[in-house]
């Protein structure tokens, strides 16, 4: 096991993760990048003890995590999914560090995957729930509504292979909007986009602005270099965010008097874009 005692240098506070548009993926196999990631751009960063971790690691890795979260550092874990040898021993060793933002709980096909997972952690740690198979999402309203149920994220390569579904924004536009929509039935934030591959900024702009038309809020990835990308593309537009200042200041204005029936949703919108807008800097034009 590799040294991790030393104080990390966590970096800048971070949005809410409710919110949170860039979720930095991190193996968990390499502690010595787990200082640097706490100090990138990412929103989130999750540290990565399932997917990223041959199984004859995984202990190994899973001390790493725990070394670094009990000594000042701070971050999701991404931990095995509830039917793997793994599971159990990932939560037992996570119970109550201090610097556990929550756990991604891979391969999600249930809402009881959640819950259980939820309570094993003494119902005190969210859960955000990484659906990546047909079953998960025709499932994901039950997962959304599950109690412990954080937020949904997409496992778009594991269900393509699960699916034999390429990578075309066609193909993969239900299964993305199938968790928006289950997002909504259990009054969930929106759901987590799943990481574009490649070093293209071009096509990771062109893909997290197809995410976000289809309603996904946030964004998983794997290399630094793509953060800025993402966290621009899910930000309110200046646009926007002047749009939304001058709706509230009118509504302000005329005593919050709701007017017709459209004003409730605009107002709605308003609201959210102004919260996103301050948490994430952005100004109007």
């Amino acid at each position: 096991m590799t040294d991790t005692t030393s104080q990390p240098a966590t970096g800048r506070s971070r949005p809410d993760p409710e919110i949170a548009r860039s979720w930095l993926l991190v193996p968990g196999t390499r502690p010595e990048s787990f200082d640097s990631a706490g100090s990138s751009r990412a929103d989130q960063i999750v540290l990565d003890i399932e997917d990223a971790v041959d199984p004859k690691r995984k202990p190994a890795a899973r001390d790493d995590v725990v070394a670094w979260l009990s000594n000042g550092g701070r971050a999701w874990v991404r931990i095995n999914d509830r039917s793997s040898d793994f599971w159990s021993d990932d939560v037992d060793a996570l119970v109550g560090l201090p610097g556990l933002q929550g756990v991604m709980l891979a391969k999600t096909e249930a809402g009881e995957h959640v819950t259980e997972t939820f309570d094993r952690l003494h119902g005190v740690t969210p859960v955000l729930a990484l659906v990546e198979s047909a079953l998960g999402i025709e499932l994901s309203p039950s997962i959304a509504s599950a109690r412990g149920a954080f937020r949904l994220a997409f496992g778009s390569g594991d269900y393509r292979r699960d699916t034999g579904t390429s990578a075309d924004d066609m193909a993969m536009a239900y299964p993305r909007s199938r968790l928006v929509v289950a997002s909504r039935i259990g009054n969930l934030p929106g759901p987590i986009d799943g990481p574009t591959v490649g070093s293209s900024h071009g096509v990771l702009r062109e893909q997290s602005t197809i995410a976000v038309n289809l309603g996904l809020t946030g964004k998983l990835c794997l290399d630094v270099d793509q953060l800025p990308v993402i966290n621009e593309v899910i930000s309110p537009t200046p646009s926007d965010t002047a749009w939304a200042r001058d709706f509230l200041a009118d509504f302000e204005a005329r005593g919050r008097i709701i007017r017709d029936g459209s004003d409730l949703p605009r107002l709605g919108r308003a609201q959210k874009i102004d919260r996103l807008a301050r948490a994430f800097g952005v100004q109007p034009n």
